[in-house]
């Protein structure tokens, strides 16, 4: 019973703790909460072509005159490939992408965009464009560099594992 009582009143400070600090000091929150709008946002957009902003992200993605080696689009995309390879069927059933062999790899495929992929790629970057332009419009470039700078940083330190590199050194 001893150990029900320490695991609960411990929960029970970290929870307030933890709801004691302000989501909008959070880096976390604040990144993940953005994500969500602007993907969001996209999605609402791409909703009204028949598409998914997943979808738009491949078409952004695949090289527009070669085609793009369908084992090097997932890693571009930092996908999984079983989400992309869903992602690809349901394209290549909407006629917006093709496989081809490639010819520098026969056991490998290219994905190449269809000439209904090539105008739906067109709708994709111009509403790229059109959210960049209008943020920018309203942030300085100051603010923007140090934006990028910040992101840039918090990449590094995941991709380098100091995040919680010191964590598990005491067990």
């Amino acid at each position: 019973m001893h150990n029900f009582f320490t695991i609960y009143y411990a929960c029970i400070i970290n929870f307030h703790i933890f709801d004691a600090m302000d989501k909008s000091k959070s880096i976390d929150h604040q990144l993940r909460a953005t994500w969500q709008a602007v993907a969001k946002m996209y999605n609402e957009q791409a909703t009204k072509y028949g598409s998914t902003m997943a979808s738009a992200f491949v078409l952004l993605t695949i090289n527009k005159e070669k085609g793009t080696p369908s084992t090097s689009l997932g890693p571009l995309m930092g996908m999984e490939p079983t989400s992309l390879s869903r992602i690809l069927k349901s394209m290549e059933e909407k006629g917006t992408i093709c496989r081809e062999r490639n010819p520098d790899d026969g056991r490998s495929v290219i994905i190449k965009l269809t000439d209904f992929g090539l105008e739906m790629r067109k709708f994709s970057k111009s509403h790229v464009y059109q959210f960049n332009n209008i943020v920018r419009e309203h942030v300085t470039e100051e603010e923007l560099e140090s934006f990028f700078k910040v992101t840039s940083i918090v990449n590094n330190l995941i991709a380098e594992k100091k995040v919680y590199e010191n964590v598990n050194q005491d067990k």
